[in-house]
C-alpha cells in the first residue's frame, strides 16, 4: 500500500510587482513522524510565481506512487490546478498569466494521486506557519546569493518511479512577458478568480435587506457633499425620480487584467437605471493606482502623469461602496470588473461588494444569444445598430453609456409586459396592434433534369407500393 505524504506549501514576495522584488517558496512535508523542509527563492519575482514553485518542488519531492494531501493559502493554485487548467488548455494557455509555472505544475502532477485543499493564511495553523516561515527563508536566501536560489536535501523516498516528469527543465522568463490581450472580451472570464490574500485577512460582516434592494430611488449620495471628499469624485444627481429595483450600469479601467498579481483600478463610472429608464445620476472617480499604468494605456489613454494627484483608493472607497450597495450590477465581463472591485474594497477594509450587490453579466447573456459570434461590446453596437460614439481610447462612464444600449437592446423583447417602462410612443405603437408584415419570397423553378427526375422517383414509388404517390401533379 503507497505510503501518504501530507504538504504544507506556500510563497512570499516583498515588494511585489516592483523592480526590487525578491520572493520565496516553500514546502513542509510530513510522512508519518519523518518531516522535511525545503525552500528556495528569487529575484525580480511575484507572489503568485513563489506559490506556484512552492507546490511543484513540494510535489517533485515525493515519490510517484505516493498519495499526497496538499494544502495551500493560495486560491489562485488551488482552484488554478484543480478547475481553470482545463479550460486553459483548451484555449492553448491563451492570456494566461505564469504559463510556464503551470505546466510545469501539471507535468508533475501527472499519474499522481493527489489531494488539493485549501488553508486560511496566517491564522496561526502550525503547518502552515512552517511553510510561511520556509518561504521567508528562501526569501532571505536568494537576497543573499543575489539570485535564484535552492534549498532543497536530497529526498530521503524511493524515487524509483518518479518518472521523467520530475526533470526540471529550464524555463525562459515570462515574468516580463505578458502582453497585454485587448481580446479579452473574447476570452472565457477565467472567471471565478479569487480575491487577493491580503483580501482574505478582512473579516467583516454585512446584511442587505431585500427591501434594501428594492427601494425608491434617485441619487443615493448628495453630489455637493461628494465633492467635498475630492473633486476627482464626480456624482450627478438623478433628474428623474422613478420608483422600482435600482439596476446600475458599470465599467471600471484598470493597470492591467490580473489582480492577483498587483493590477489595480484606475477608473470607475456608472449610471443608474430603474425600470428600463436612465434616472440622470452617475458616479464617475478617476484613482491613483500607486503603480505605472504600463502598456494598458493604450486601452485607456490614461497616462501615469494624469493620475498622479487623483485619490487612492482607500479615499474614495466609503463614497463609492454607498453609491453601488445594493443596486443590481450589470457588466460586460463582470467577473473581470467584480473581481477588482472586490479586491479592492477589501483591501480598504469594506465587504466585497459581490457580498452586498446581485450581478448580471452581459458578456453571458450575449453568448447565450449569439452562440459562436464575436460578443464584445463593440460587435455588440454593431450588431444591436447602436449609435456610434467615439471610441478612440476606451473610458469607463462611457462604456457603462454604451453598455446601458445594448442591454435594452437584447432585453428589448421583454419591454411590453412591464406598462411603466414604455415611452410614449411605445405606448402608442403597443396599442396599435401588431404590425403587418409583407414579405416578397423568391420563387426558385424546378430545371427540366429535376423535373425528369422527379416524374422517374414518383412511378417507382407508385408502382413497388400500389398507391399513388403523394407527390405526384
Amino acid at each position: 500500500m503507497s505510503q501518504t505524504i501530507t504538504l504544507y506549501v506556500d510563497g512570499a514576495c516583498r515588494g511585489n510587482g516592483k523592480d526590487i522584488a525578491v520572493g520565496g517558496w516553500g514546502a513542509y512535508i510530513s510522512c508519518g513522524s519523518e518531516e522535511y523542509k525545503i525552500y528556495g527563492g528569487e529575484l525580480q519575482t511575484t507572489n503568485n510565481r513563489m506559490e506556484l514553485s512552492a507546490a511543484i518542488e513540494g510535489v517533485r519531492y515525493c515519490p510517484q506512487d505516493a498519495k499526497l494531501i496538499i494544502w495551500t493559502d493560495s486560491n489562485y493554485v488551488k482552484q488554478g490546478i484543480t478547475e481553470w487548467i482545463h479550460g486553459w488548455k483548451k484555449k492553448n494557455w491563451k492570456d494566461v498569466k505564469n504559463p510556464d509555472l503551470w505546466k510545469e505544475l501539471d507535468a508533475v502532477c501527472q499519474g499522481r494521486d493527489i489531494e488539493w485543499n485549501w488553508i486560511k493564511g496566517h491564522a496561526g495553523h502550525e503547518g502552515n506557519e512552517m511553510a510561511d516561515h520556509l518561504a521567508n527563508l528562501g526569501a532571505d536566501l536568494a537576497l543573499e546569493k543575489g539570485e535564484k536560489a535552492r534549498q532543497v536535501p536530497p529526498s530521503p523516498f524511493d524515487l524509483t518511479s518518479r518518472g521523467n516528469n520530475d526533470k526540471k527543465k529550464p524555463q525562459s522568463d515570462w515574468l516580463l512577458d505578458d502582453p497585454f490581450g485587448f481580446d479579452l472580451m473574447e476570452a472565457e472570464p477565467v472567471d471565478e478568480e479569487v480575491i487577493l490574500e491580503t483580501a482574505e485577512e478582512v473579516q467583516m460582516s454585512t446584511s442587505v435587506s431585500d427591501t434594501e434592494q428594492t427601494t425608491t430611488l434617485s441619487n443615493p449620495i448628495d453630489s455637493d457633499e461628494s465633492k467635498k471628499t475630492h473633486p476627482d469624485i464626480v456624482i450627478t444627481p438623478a433628474t428623474k425620480k422613478l420608483h422600482g429595483p435600482r439596476q446600475l450600469i458599470l465599467d471600471t479601467e484598470t493597470t492591467g487584467f490580473y489582480y492577483q498579481d498587483g493590477d489595480r483600478i484606475i477608473e470607475v463610472g456608472a449610471i443608474e437605471m430603474i425600470n428600463r429608464k436612465l434616472t440622470g445620476s452617475s458616479i464617475h472617480i478617476y484613482i491613483n493606482p500607486k503603480k505605472s499604468v504600463g502598456e494598458s494605456e493604450n486601452v485607456h489613454g490614461i497616462s501615469d502623469d494624469f493620475l498622479k494627484d487623483k485619490p487612492l483608493y482607500e479615499d474614495i472607497a466609503n463614497t463609492l461602496f454607498d453609491y453601488l450597495k445594493g443596486a443590481e450590477i450589470i457588466a460586460h465581463n463582470a467577473s473581470f470588473d467584480m473581481n477588482f472591485l472586490d479586491m479592492e474594497f477589501t483591501r480598504a477594509g469594506f465587504p466585497a461588494l459581490s457580498e452586498v450587490c446581485a450581478v448580471t453579466d452581459t458578456l453571458a447573456m450575449a453568448k447565450s444569444k449569439h452562440p459562436g459570434q464575436k460578443n464584445s461590446l463593440d460587435a455588440l453596437v454593431r450588431r444591436y445598430e447602436i449609435p456610434q460614439r467615439d471610441r478612440t481610447f476606451h473610458g469607463a462612464l462611457l462604456d457603462a453609456e454604451i453598455l446601458a444600449d445594448v442591454y435594452l437592446a437584447m432585453t428589448g423583447g421583454q419591454v411590453s409586459f412591464d406598462i411603466d417602462a414604455l415611452s410614449h410612443t411605445e405606448e402608442e405603437n403597443a396599442s396599435s396592434g401588431p404590425a403587418k408584415v409583407e414579405i416578397d419570397l423568391p420563387v426558385i423553378h424546378a430545371s427540366e433534369e429535376e423535373l425528369e427526375k422527379h416524374e422517374k422517383w414518383v412511378k417507382q414509388f407508385e408502382e413497388k407500393h400500389g398507391m399513388p404517390c403523394l407527390f405526384a401533379k
